[in-house]
């Protein structure tokens, strides 16, 4: 179950990260609580995800879920570049969260 809060965590994060996009310096008022109500979410469902977690090996998938879905989404929604090497490397970083799935032997 902390895994599936751990991932939930991570979408969430994506969420807050391009929310932020949106909410123009918080001057818009329901792009901000979004945005708020999402960060939220993600902090709370980390803390209970590391209950059971090593805290190093969740942090890292959260940031590397919130970072492969903020510069994914930023390519859909913003169309930001896409290049060989974006692409590359932001396959390295699924491959990273993937790892240290597999590897952190807890909650298998």
């Amino acid at each position: 179950m902390a895994w599936v809060m751990l991932v939930i965590a991570g979408l969430f994060e994506v969420g807050w990260s391009i929310g932020l996009k949106y909410t123009e310096g918080f001057t818009r008022v329901v792009p901000t609580v979004l945005t708020l109500v999402a960060l939220s979410a993600s902090m709370v469902l980390l803390s209970l995800s590391v209950r059971t977690l090593p805290i190093g090996t969740a942090y890292a998938v959260w940031v590397g879920i919130g970072a492969l879905g903020a510069a994914v989404l930023g390519i859909v929604l913003f169309h930001e570049p896409v290049t060989l090497a974006r692409v590359f490397f932001l396959a390295l970083l699924l491959v990273a969260i993937i790892g240290l799935k597999i590897t952190s032997g807890v909650g298998q």
